[in-house]
Formats: C-alpha cells, structure tokens, sequence
C-alpha cells in the first residue's frame, strides 16, 4: 500500500509542477508544445544539431507536429529556419531574439517554481525509490525461499 502511496504522491507532485509550467506558459502567450520546442532548441546538447527531426524525437511527436509547431512559432517570430552551411538539404532551426528573450523569462519562472518545489518532488521521489529498493529485497528473499 505504501509503494501505491508513494507513486501517487510523486505523480502529484510533478503534475503541480506541470501545471504551474503550463500556467506561466500560458500567461507569455505561447502553448505547451511551442514551450517545449523552444526549450528544445535551447537545450539542444552539443552534438545533435536543430534539426525536425532531432527536435521531433526530443518531444515524442510526430515529424508533422514539430512542423506544425514550428510553423505557428515562426509566423509569430520566435524561431527561424536556417539552411546548413555543411548541407544545404539541411533546415536548422533557432531562436529570434524574441525567442530568446520569452524564453529566458520562463526559464527563469520555472527555476523560481522549482526551487519551491524541489523539496517535497526529491522527498516523493526518494520514497518511490526506497519502495523499489524494498520491493527488491523482497523478492530477493523470495526466490532464495523458493
């Protein structure tokens, strides 16, 4: 019963994170997908480049939603498309400095928000773990008993 309490409240206590993201998200007048992209972009580590693809894969979407996404996000000037200079063939995508600057602002929210959050999040998550931990040592015994 206490792993079922456990997960629950770990699922609560990222879904009050998420619905704070989605608020701020919402008040700089952009949508979740559009956040996410943006932040992808951003985050992109070294060696994967922007591309639709790569940025598709980050998302879990489907290569026609990220366009979409991006489609929407570039019309209102927060991203660009840019050919590759290795291969033309090749779109990149960045931030416009309007990007940047929505961006930069929310992430700096969401660093707010999580530094309040933070500790209940590793509490939940720490007794998720340690009912994992228990589940294992229990079956353990179990298979030697057996």
């Amino acid at each position: 019963m206490a792993d079922y309490q456990a997960l629950a409240e770990f699922r609560y206590q990222i879904r009050k994170f998420l619905h704070f993201s989605e608020r701020a998200v919402e008040a700089a007048g952009l949508e979740r997908g559009q956040y996410q992209l943006m932040l992808s972009i951003k985050g992109m580590p070294p060696n994967l480049r922007p591309r639709i693809r790569d940025l598709a894969e980050m998302l879990q979407v489907q290569h026609h939603s990220a366009v979409e996404l991006i489609n929407r996000l570039e019309t209102r000037g927060y991203v660009i498309r840019e050919r590759s200079l290795e291969d033309r063939r090749e779109v990149l995508l960045a931030l416009t400095p309007k990007g940047e600057k929505v961006l930069a602002e929310l992430a700096l929210h969401h660093h707010e928000e999580l530094q309040e959050a933070a500790p209940q999040l590793v509490a939940s998550l720490r007794r998720v773990m340690k009912g994992k931990d228990h589940r294992q040592r229990r079956l353990g015994q179990e298979m030697r008993t057996a």
